[in-house]
């Protein structure tokens, strides 16, 4: 009778996991619940859960007056009340430079983002802020002086020069002015691109940022990919072995929209999660309406690689973050074409923000239930505040509508509600 009673609740432990094999800490941790507990570089299943099952898009969040990449953000002391209210453990996107690196040579683009962090901490210390480091360099980045501690970290003589942009590009032309004249996707194989982003990861974590979004990494693995990943390898490498000197928690969080799945070299994952775009499918006998479905285009559903994770546990496929990406308006705004991303022909936030208040919370509930009952090992990434195409106001917020924020668009209480479950 003893048996019988042991093997069951390590049955549902099992399947509430996703993964055939686990270890015994995975199993203790699970036993207490919820955890947000992070030791020098290690970060467990169960505390990686539930950071995800807490995780909300707040794009630049931590930014400030003068350094913003999409336009003026206003309501900032709203946003800290909303997201104390919903209890988000995650705050993705919170600061990051689209071909802005110039607002590093301000110690005000960093300091101030500090002040934010250590505010929140304050209420919260289990809170873990996200930086992202996206897939586009461009002459900017010759403004930008190379501090001795990066040389040092390659193992370079230190000398005098600030970072060179033609040094990033790829030898053979793929992907040079991707972005426009002067402004192209960097080729991770280049030391100059591996220097230029450890120097942004570091920067970052020693303000108390402790997870990093790479962006569209196998973009930028032009060649890297034909030599088993070795560059993206050894820059994680580096950023993981300095966040144990630096980061608040000696640990720091790597993910990247990776279509593939994720990066598997020699049984071992790069990346610690994966990120993707929720694709919404369009319903097209129902105006606006859109559903969730696997297979549907490139959706990553059910289809994350597995393998050892950088914390050492084996996951049979590795856990995933989908979110309301943004990219524009198509050409048949209002339209349904199921054959390309666009839903309605806007991109995921701006068709979501566009919707009736009732609508958006009933899509917001069923989205975040259809991917935890379709696959154990995603995670819906709450819409907290994003850019959107098109409207009058330049950015989608989560917020209930009132005097603090009147751009709110009154979907707050409906993800306190869900994560309240």
């Amino acid at each position: 009778m003893k048996r019988f009673v042991f093997i069951l609740p390590l049955c549902l432990f099992l399947f509430m996991c996703g993964s055939d094999k686990i270890t015994n800490d995975d199993i203790v941790s699970g036993s207490k619940g919820r955890s947000y507990e992070l030791n020098n570089g290690i970060i467990s299943r169960n505390v990686l859960e539930s950071y995800l099952l807490r995780s909300i898009t707040q794009a630049e969040f931590l930014t400030s007056e003068g350094f913003y990449n999409d336009g003026i953000y206003r309501y900032k002391e709203d946003d800290i009340r909303m997201l104390k209210n919903v209890g988000a453990k995650f705050i993705g996107r919170s600061i990051y430079s689209w071909d802005t690196p110039q607002n590093f040579n301000n110690p005000a683009f960093l300091a101030n983002a500090e002040r934010i962090i250590r505010e929140m901490h304050r209420d919260d210390p289990d809170i873990i802020f996200q930086a992202a480091i996206f897939e586009i360099v461009s002459t900017k980045v010759n403004s930008v002086a190379v501090p001795a501690w990066v040389f040092e970290e390659f193992g370079l003589a230190v000398e005098e020069r600030n970072f060179s942009y033609a040094d990033m590009l790829n030898p053979n032309g793929q992907f040079v002015d991707h972005w426009g004249s002067g402004a192209s996707v960097p080729d991770i194989s280049r030391l100059e691109t591996r220097m230029f982003f450890y120097f942004m990861a570091r920067e970052y974590m020693e303000i108390g940022i402790e997870a990093i979004h790479f962006g569209q990494v196998e973009l930028m693995a032009m060649t890297d990919k034909d030599n088993n990943y070795a560059a993206w390898d050894d820059l994680l490498t580096r950023v993981r072995e300095t966040a144990m000197d630096i980061a608040r928690r000696g640990t720091v969080l790597c993910d990247g929209h990776l279509p593939s799945g994720g990066i598997v070299v020699n049984g071992k994952l790069l990346f610690d999660f994966v990120s993707f775009p929720m694709r919404p499918k369009e319903i097209c006998q129902y105006p606006q309406k859109a559903e969730l479905k696997k297979y549907y285009l490139d959706a990553i559903y059910g289809r994350t690689k597995g393998g050892t994770t950088p914390s050492g546990w084996h996951c049979e496929h590795s856990l995933y973050l989908v979110e309301f990406d943004n990219f524009g308006i198509s050409d048949h705004p209002g339209s349904c074409n199921l054959a390309d991303h666009f839903v309605w022909g806007y991109d995921e936030i701006t068709w979501f923000s566009l919707q009736p208040e009732a609508y958006r919370k009933e899509f917001l509930e069923y989205a975040h239930d259809w991917v935890r009952k379709i696959d154990p090992n995603g995670y819906l990434q709450m819409p907290g505040s994003r850019v959107i195409t098109g409207a009058a106001t330049n950015r989608f917020r989560a917020n209930t509508k009132g005097p603090l924020c009147p751009e709110g668009k009154n979907v707050e209480e409906t993800i306190k509600m869900i994560w309240s479950k």
